[in-house]
């Protein structure tokens, strides 16, 4: 699943983000949403999101989820 629709994430979502420094290398950052930064409802390279450690980035995965 990609993170481009502001619908499939929200607040307490594990996600992974590209950071504005790992943008050429494509490093992926894992980590928890905290706030969306992004208020339109699709963006072509991803919703830009903070984590709840501070990092900012835009969603590439939101890794499947266990049930």
């Amino acid at each position: 699943m990609e993170g481009q629709y502001r619908k499939d994430i929200y607040p307490g979502l594990e996600v992974g983000i590209i950071l504005k420094k790992d943008q050429r290398s494509g490093k992926i950052t894992y980590g928890t949403v905290k706030d969306l930064l992004t208020s339109s409802a699709f963006h072509s390279r991803g919703i830009k999101v903070r984590l709840t450690d501070g990092q900012i980035g835009r969603v590439a995965e939101i890794p499947e989820q266990e049930h």
